[in-house]
């Protein structure tokens, strides 16, 4: 739900953008649609792996949507935090965590922006297809509250379309023609509404925020030049920079410096073969 302390001209990120996944229609073939070019709870396996979950460990999932993720990772630890701008999204994913038999899912009507963590930080923070949403100004301020969020020496996955500056224009094309031959002309057109409507950045920019954010980029994977997988670490010693429960977007505060983080752990691997 929309936070009652944001500011009058915070970007309203319950508005959809691109695909319109308020409308239930669209919820209900989602899962369908994406089996034809990749499987998402394979996929989950590789994330949670990745993030070294254990039986105790809480995860914030944002941009959960039908709950496959959440689902995979209630199975291993101990609390998921399920969040989603979409209403409807948020009751067919309901609806399959109980199907599934998970109890310790709770989910969250939010978004990067609005979501208030009450609980204590968490473990690990993931997001999958979703961070697109957010305007590049905004995915800096969304970075900064998902920092707050983490525990010291926390974890933060990002898999999402992130371009590489060389031959942009020609790896958003191969890319298009791939989903239309994987799906036909539906995920053409949802591809072609990503780059017509939505906002994905260059690799560069999201770079700089996660390091103006206070992350470490432990590894960094470029897929045809157009899809991103990224790890991040909270340091386990990080700056004081206030509560732990994600700061309200109304009162954030820059300090103004112009100097970015140093990451020597940053790593970065790149395969221009989609795989």
């Amino acid at each position: 739900m929309k936070s009652d302390d944001a500011a009058s001209w915070q970007y309203d990120e319950f508005r959809q953008v691109g695909t319109d996944y308020g409308k239930e229609a669209e919820v209900q073939i989602y899962d369908s649609c994406h089996a034809r070019f990749r499987d998402a709870e394979a996929e989950s396996g590789k994330v949670l792996g990745l993030l070294e979950i254990k039986e105790d460990s809480t995860v914030i999932d944002f941009g959960s949507g039908t709950g496959t993720f959440a689902i995979q990772a209630a199975r291993r630890c101990a609390k998921v935090y399920a969040v989603d701008v979409s209403k409807a999204m948020i009751d067919y994913a309901k609806a399959k965590a109980i199907e599934a038999g998970t109890s310790n899912i709770e989910f969250h009507h939010s978004g990067f922006l609005t979501y208030q963590h009450a609980a204590p930080p968490a473990y690990a923070v993931a997001t999958t297809f979703a961070f697109h949403h957010l305007p590049d100004f905004w995915k800096g301020i969304a970075l900064k509250r998902i920092y707050l969020m983490l525990q010291p020496g926390g974890r933060f996955y990002m898999h999402d379309v992130v371009l590489e500056e060389l031959n942009a224009i020609e790896n958003i094309a191969e890319l298009i023609a791939e989903l239309e031959g994987a799906g036909g002309a539906l995920l053409r057109q949802d591809a072609e509404r990503h780059f017509k409507e939505e906002y994905s950045t260059y690799d560069w920019v999201l770079d700089g925020l996660l390091l103006r954010a206070g992350f470490t980029i432990k590894s960094k994977q470029i897929d045809g030049g157009v899809l991103a997988t990224y790890l991040c670490t909270k340091p386990s010693c990080p700056p004081k920079t206030g509560s732990t429960k994600g700061e309200n977007v109304a009162s954030s505060r820059h300090s103004g410096r112009s100097a970015s983080p140093s990451n020597k752990d940053f790593q970065r691997k790149s395969d221009r073969n989609p795989g």
